[in-house]
């Protein structure tokens, strides 16, 4: 059984940054690429940044150079930098066919 549970959200002012944290139970962390997605409200959910098991990340436009995704044993993080009001979402972590509960960012013009 997998579980993730994502930590770090809250409210923050345009231009501030954020770091996500989730913790992946299970013995499949290493072997598989995981990554971020969000769910604003009333859209679908996108994943938009990826890391491999060997390290190799890949953003989607909308992030990428504000965005920073890593991986630590069984941590996955994000770090988000100048945030922006069009962020606002609940982002939740992912590993193959596994979810995390999300957690809600809110970003204030």
């Amino acid at each position: 059984q997998v579980q993730l549970a994502e930590s770090g959200g809250g409210l923050v002012q345009a231009g501030g940054s954020l770091r996500l944290s989730c913790a992946v139970s299970g013995s499949i962390i290493g072997l598989y690429s995981m990554g971020w997605a969000r769910q604003a409200s009333g859209k679908q959910r996108d994943l938009f940044a990826t890391i491999t098991s060997t390290g190799s990340t890949n953003y989607a436009d909308s992030v990428k150079g504000r965005f920073t995704i890593s991986r630590d044993k069984n941590m996955l993080y994000l770090q988000m930098n100048s945030l922006k009001p069009e962020d606002t979402a609940v982002y939740y972590c992912w590993v193959v066919s596994y979810w995390g509960q999300g957690t809600q960012v809110t970003v204030s013009s």
